[in-house]
């Protein structure tokens, strides 16, 4: 299909405040509350039609940078500057394709906000929202569901000079095979404070929803989960044992094991799957283990290799996947992975997807997975989802469903509205319309309808208009 060409003629901020129903912890920061950037976009394309588009991502304190000195809302304002340079760039930019919109801007955006201290994922961050509520407006235009738009080419994705490694690559023959599953596993997040039993539990969360890894396993059926590690063998080590002991009581599953940066290089890493190993505890649960995520900090991550641990299990990069290059790097050191997040953005999952078949057509064995960002329920979630359906990927990690109550901070018509229109996603309650997951798996069929991943959109009037950045810091 042809690739039409749109101009941006606004963009609108908003925010608003959610509360977790019970902490989570990971990597350098335990999180309780936080707040959803949302943004409205219109386009105009070359024969004239006009319409609005809209995505939402969470203001993620602490993973996009971990600087120890900066704020909770020092880092959320680093996301809002990000956002305001790419909005502004845009509006200026003229008609593009929507691939155009991305790659002609990309090395331009970096540098600006280089210049502000703002490093390529925070970057990465404010275009990513820009570009999916452009595309969601081109698809409600064309009346087009993600995946068949994406199967098309509608974005016009091509060769270009910021993904050089990839060549003249036939982007169309790339994305039209992959078909759209109806339903898609769950991986459930472990944090580093979740309780795993009853007796870990000082004070009961009473809004309905399992708490305890127990209850989890037995609520919701999952047979993918994401482990936390955090730094210190021995604890990690103790703690695994104790989330072995309930998984293994299970049925048969498999886990990905996230270091969330929290070893110093992959001598510490390796170190920490040797403990396990040598753990008779640990026998099935070592077993299981698909793959290891982001174990090493990114100050040293895609400078040293993981060609020892990497023998072990399939490495993947998360935080490290900064610039567009850095799965190319990351190739070199022994990484066989890359994660995809919608917060990163989505035409970087499909430039990695591309790599993925371009280097396994030379015989190699790489993959992209899809984690989580603390997507909240509605359109957040939606689009993520679409995203990762449309790569083809058969497991997601969630973990917004387990620490946030369904649409808490929403109102609840937008609830409603939602659950009605994806009665197979959602579920309703005693307490409110949830993220249905049922032996496992979300039923993600209804996502493909125009536009990216929803139809329905959320209740501009019920948020905040997004203040503007305290950044660079004064």
């Amino acid at each position: 299909m042809d690739a039409p060409r749109f101009t941006i003629l606004a963009v609108e901020r908003r925010e608003w405040p959610f509360l977790l129903r019970m902490p989570f912890r990971f990597g350098v920061i335990t999180v309780r509350d936080g707040r959803q950037a949302v943004v409205r976009v219109r386009i105009r394309t070359e024969d004239g039609r006009e319409g609005w588009g809209v995505s939402a991502e969470t203001l993620a304190a602490k993973w996009f940078d971990k600087n120890q000195a900066l704020s909770d809302a020092d880092n959320m304002d680093q996301l809002r500057r990000a956002l305001e340079i790419a909005c502004e760039a845009g509006l200026a930019h003229g008609p593009d394709t929507a691939w155009g919109h991305f790659a002609n801007r990309y090395t331009a955006h970096v540098a600006a906000c280089a210049a502000e201290a703002l490093n390529p994922l925070i970057a990465a961050y404010g275009q990513s929202l820009l570009d999916r509520a452009c595309f969601d407006a081109l698809l409600k235009l064309v009346e087009l569901p993600f995946h068949t738009a994406m199967r098309g080419n509608l974005g016009g994705m091509a060769a270009h000079d910021i993904i050089a490694d990839l060549g003249d690559f036939d982007a169309a023959g790339m994305l039209g095979p992959i078909a759209a599953p109806s339903h898609i596993h769950a991986r459930h997040t472990v944090g580093l404070v979740d309780p795993i039993t009853a007796a870990d539990v000082t004070e009961r969360v009473d809004d309905g929803l399992p708490e305890t890894l127990e209850e989890v396993a037995r609520h919701y059926g999952h047979r993918w989960w994401k482990l936390k590690v955090g730094g210190n063998l021995a604890a990690d080590i103790d703690r695994l044992c104790q989330i072995a002991a309930v998984l293994d009581a299970g049925e048969a599953y498999q886990a990905s094991l996230d270091g969330n940066e929290q070893y110093s290089d992959g001598e510490s890493a390796l170190a920490l799957w040797h403990a396990m190993m040598a753990e008779p505890r640990l026998a099935r649960l070592c077993a299981s283990i698909a793959y290891i995520e982001q174990p090493v900090a990114r100050a040293r991550a895609l400078d040293t290799s993981m060609g020892a641990l990497a023998k072990a299990r399939p490495v993947i990069i998360d935080e490290s996947d900064g610039d567009l290059s850095a799965f190319v790097t990351a190739k070199g050191l022994g990484y066989a992975g890359v994660s995809t997040k919608a917060c990163k953005g989505f035409w970087r999952s499909f430039v990695n997807h591309a790599r993925c078949r371009a280097w396994n057509d030379a015989g190699g064995q790489y993959f992209m997975s899809a984690e989580d960002l603390t997507t909240l329920a509605g359109l957040c979630v939606q689009q993520d989802l679409a995203l990762v359906s449309a790569l083809g990927l058969r497991h997601v990690e969630r973990n917004g469903h387990h620490f946030i109550a369904g649409f808490q901070g929403r109102p609840k018509a937008e609830a409603v509205r939602f659950m009605e229109a994806h009665p197979g996603l959602y579920a309703d309650t005693a307490h409110g319309p949830r993220l249905a997951i049922r032996e496992g798996a979300l039923d993600i069929a209804s996502i493909a309808v125009a536009g990216f991943g929803a139809a329905e959109e959320p209740d501009f009037a019920a948020m905040e208009p997004m203040k503007p950045a305290a950044w660079p810091k004064r």
